[in-house]
C-alpha cells in the first residue's frame, strides 16, 4: 500500500523522466523497475536557523550562559557591546580555544600580531580589509624571500608570491622593476615612480660618480621621460639614460670640457633611441606608420664639476635650482621645448594663458626617428653659494611649476639627505593627484670658495 501510494506520487520516471500513470509498476519508455524507487523521507518543514526560543532547546542541551555585560545596572538601557576577547569560543570542531587565541588575520605590516592592527592592544579588533599597496608607503625594494627562497607578497607581507607575480594570500599584482626606482650615490640620488594612473612606468634615470683628469670628482644625474604616444616609450627612456650616462662616464675622465661632454652625450642618446625603430630585416623607411609612431623620449641631465653646474635638455624636462639658504631665490634653469613655450616666446600668450591652454604640454624637441630636428640644449652656470639641483619630469614639475612652489616642496633637509629628500617630492607628486610617472633626482651643490657669478 505505502509503495504503491509512493508510485501514484512520483511525478515521472526516475530513470528518463517521463510521465508516469498512477498505479505502473515499469516505465513505459526506459522499462524502469519502479518499486525500487526508495521511500520518500518524512515530511520535515524548513526551519530558519535562529537562536531557538526561552525553553525551546532540546531537553539534553545545555543552555548557554552568556556572561554578563559589564556596567548593566538592570535599567533600560542596552548593554555595552561584547568585545570578542569578552566571549569563550570554540573551533570548528567544537573544541575550546586556547586562552588568548583567536582566528588568524594578516595586516598590510610585516611582524604585526596576528589578529591585531598594528600598533593596536591586544583586545582591539582593527580594520582587516587590506588596500592595493601604495607606492608612497610600500617598500619596493627586492621582498623578502620565503624559506622555500619565493618572494614574499609587498602588501599582505605574509603570502607568497606566484611565478604569475600575483600573491597567492591576497591576490595583489606585486610591483614590477621600474614601478618604483630607487638608487642614491655619494652626491646624487633619483627615485622613479609609476604613479597612480599609468599602467607602467616609461621614465628611466641613470645616476653616477666619475673623476676628472686633475682627480676632482665628476656627478652625473640623466632622467628622461618616454613620450607616451609612441611606440616603446619604456624603451626608448630606458635607452637614452643609459646611452647618455656611458658617453659622460668615457669623456669627462679624459678631460671633455662639461658643457661639451653634455651636447656629445645627447647626441648619443638620439642615437641609442634612434636604433630602437630598426628592425631586422626591415627598413624603417618601407613602413611608413612605424615611421610615424617610432619610439621616441625627452631627456634633461645635470654635471657637477670643476665648479661648475652643467645641464643639458631635449623636451619639456626640468632642471631647478633650489639655494640652501631659502631666503635666496630659487630659479628654473631650462626652458621646455613645448607648444607653451614657443607662445610665451614669440610674445603671443603670457606664461600663465599659454600653461592653461590643452596645447600646452605638446612638445616640439625629443629624441626619436622621426623627431624633425634635434636641437640638443645646454647651459653652465658657476654658482656662489651651496644649493640643490632639481632634475625632474613633468610628472613632477606638473605639481609644482613656478621655481618657488618647487623650493617649497623640497624638504630643508634634502642637501643631507637626497634620497630623502627625492622621495619627499615623489610624494608631492602622488599626493597631487600622481597623474604621470614621476621621477626626480637631486645634486647637493656645494661650494668651497666663493665663485664668480651665480645660478
Amino acid at each position: 500500500m505505502s509503495q504503491s501510494h509512493q508510485q501514484a506520487s512520483l511525478p515521472g520516471c526516475p530513470s528518463c523522466e517521463e510521465p508516469l500513470e498512477p498505479g505502473d509498476l515499469f516505465c513505459g519508455a526506459c522499462g524502469y523497475d519502479l518499486s525500487a524507487v526508495p521511500a520518500p523521507p518524512g515530511d520535515r518543514p524548513t526551519v530558519a536557523i535562529t537562536v531557538p526560543a526561552q525553553g525551546a532547546a532540546e531537553p539534553s542541551a545545555a543552555p548557554v550562559e552568556w556572561p554578563p555585560a559589564a556596567g548593566t545596572d538592570g535599567s533600560d538601557r542596552s548593554a555595552p557591546t561584547h568585545r570578542p576577547a569578552d566571549l569563550p569560543g570554540v573551533d570548528s570542531g567544537g573544541r575550546p580555544l586556547v586562552s588568548g587565541e583567536r582566528a588568524a588575520v594578516r595586516f598590510d605590516e610585516p611582524g604585526a600580531p596576528v589578529g591585531s592592527p598594528p600598533g593596536a592592544p591586544d583586545d582591539v579588533p582593527g580594520d582587516f580589509e587590506l588596500a592595493a599597496p601604495d607606492p608612497r608607503t610600500v617598500e619596493h625594494a627586492p621582498a623578502g624571500a620565503s624559506a622555500a627562497g619565493a618572494k614574499v607578497c609587498v602588501a599582505c607581507r605574509s603570502g607568497r608570491v606566484d611565478t604569475d607575480g600575483y600573491c597567492e594570500n591576497c591576490g595583489h599584482a606585486q610591483p614590477r622593476e621600474r614601478d618604483h626606482m630607487e638608487e642614491e650615490l655619494g652626491g646624487v640620488a633619483a627615485v622613479s615612480d609609476r604613479g597612480l594612473r599609468h599602467h607602467r612606468n616609461e621614465d628611466s634615470f641613470a645616476v653616477s660618480c666619475t673623476a676628472l683628469p686633475d682627480g676632482s670628482p665628476a656627478v652625473v644625474a640623466i632622467v628622461c621621460d618616454g613620450v607616451s604616444s609612441a611606440s616603446r616609450p619604456d624603451e626608448a627612456s630606458a635607452a637614452a639614460a643609459s646611452a647618455a650616462n656611458e658617453s659622460l662616464l668615457e669623456s669627462l675622465p679624459r678631460g671633455a670640457h662639461p658643457q661639451q661632454a653634455m651636447h656629445e652625450a645627447i647626441l648619443a642618446a638620439s642615437e641609442a633611441v634612434n636604433a630602437l625603430a630598426q628592425d631586422p630585416g626591415q627598413a624603417m623607411e618601407h613602413d611608413q606608420h612605424r615611421h610615424q609612431n617610432a619610439p621616441a623620449c625627452t631627456l634633461v641631465g645635470a654635471i657637477m664639476a670643476g665648479g661648475l653646474l652643467v645641464v643639458g635638455w631635449v623636451g619639456d624636462s626640468r632642471v631647478y635650482w633650489v639655494p640652501e639658504d631659502r631666503s635666496n631665490p630659487p630659479a628654473r634653469l631650462t626652458e621646455d621645448d613645448s607648444w607653451a613655450a614657443q607662445m610665451v616666446a614669440a610674445g603671443l600668450m603670457n606664461e600663465a594663458e599659454a600653461y592653461a591652454d590643452e596645447r600646452a604640454h605638446a612638445i616640439t624637441g625629443w629624441l626619436g626617428a622621426d623627431a624633425y630636428e634635434l636641437e640638443p640644449h645646454t647651459a653652465s652656470f658657476k654658482p656662489d653659494r651651496p644649493g640643490l639641483v632639481v632634475v625632474c619630469t613633468d610628472g613632477l614639475w606638473n605639481y609644482a611649476e613656478a621655481a618657488a612652489e618647487m623650493a617649497a616642496a623640497v624638504p630643508p633637509e634634502a642637501h643631507e639627505r637626497p634620497l630623502h629628500g627625492a622621495q619627499v617630492l615623489v610624494g608631492h607628486a602622488l599626493d597631487g593627484g600622481g597623474h604621470d610617472n614621476v621621477t626626480v633626482a637631486l645634486l647637493p651643490f656645494a661650494v668651497t670658495a666663493r665663485g664668480a657669478g651665480s645660478a
